[in-house]
């Protein structure tokens, strides 16, 4: 029996207007159900392949790639191998977001995070993964 698609694992960062989100499929199959955006953007397909649906045309990608997505198109992620990791990267535009979001996971060593400008509003733990 088919294990049933989960969305991937995900690491979401907003620094200085640039949106991250970091998805890691564990499994073939994964998907990151179809939506579409305002905006054209990147995916860096980062590990592993992926399947691209955009409206209905299908294409498949192995890393390292960058997968150009097209603004006002509904695109679906599916991963054709385990471990697959792949980053969609926004240049947010028009104020959607006025703070920056960090993941506590993200700070390195020699940066305390009680001392983040206030504009930075680190993410809960329970966040980590979406």
């Amino acid at each position: 029996m088919a294990s049933p698609k989960s969305p991937p694992k995900s690491q979401l960062s907003l620094i200085s207007n640039l949106w991250i989100k970091l998805m890691t499929f564990e499994n073939a199959g994964d998907v990151n159900e179809g939506h579409k955006h305002a905006f054209d953007h990147p995916t860096l397909l980062v590990k592993g392949r992926l399947q691209v649906d955009v409206d209905g045309a299908v294409s498949e990608f192995t890393a390292p790639h960058i997968i150009f997505i097209a603004r006002n198109k509904v695109h679906t992620l599916t991963a054709l191998e385990e471990g697959t990791v792949a980053a969609c990267i926004h240049a947010l535009r028009d104020g959607e977001r006025v703070e920056d979001i960090v993941d506590p996971a993200m700070i390195p060593a020699g940066i305390n995070p009680n001392h983040l400008p206030e504009f930075i509003k680190p993410l809960a733990k329970a966040d980590h993964f979406a």
